[in-house]
């Protein structure tokens, strides 16, 4: 990971991402929601489907490279590096955090 201060929630789920399901899952709120490719995921069980689903399709490493704040919400650019189609990409990760975990993500490029 590069020398960004990410605030610890979302210094979490990037280090999480690398684990397992479970691990990522704990990073959110009881009610949280995570919007990715179209989709959303509501509460702490879909997002561990979510992230199962994912790692079961592809392969993938990400790389955080820059964090902005808007609204309430931190923005985190990264490099997601894999075997899916159109690899490398750079994705934008907006979370707004609540009670030190995250209580909603959207994924977008």
């Amino acid at each position: 990971m590069t020398d960004l201060h990410l605030p610890e929630p979302i210094a979490a789920y990037f280090a999480a991402d690398r684990q397992n399901p479970d691990a990522l899952a704990h990073c959110f709120t009881a009610q949280a929601t995570v919007k990715d490719e179209g989709q959303t995921h509501a509460g702490q069980a879909a997002i561990r489907a979510w992230k199962a689903a994912a790692s079961a399709r592809f392969a993938y490493t990400t790389e955080p490279f820059a964090l902005e704040q808007d609204s309430g919400h931190h923005i985190v650019r990264s490099r997601v590096t894999g075997n899916f189609p159109g690899s490398p990409v750079n994705l934008r990760y907006r979370f707004r955090l609540e009670r030190g975990l995250i209580a909603s993500l959207e994924i977008t490029a």
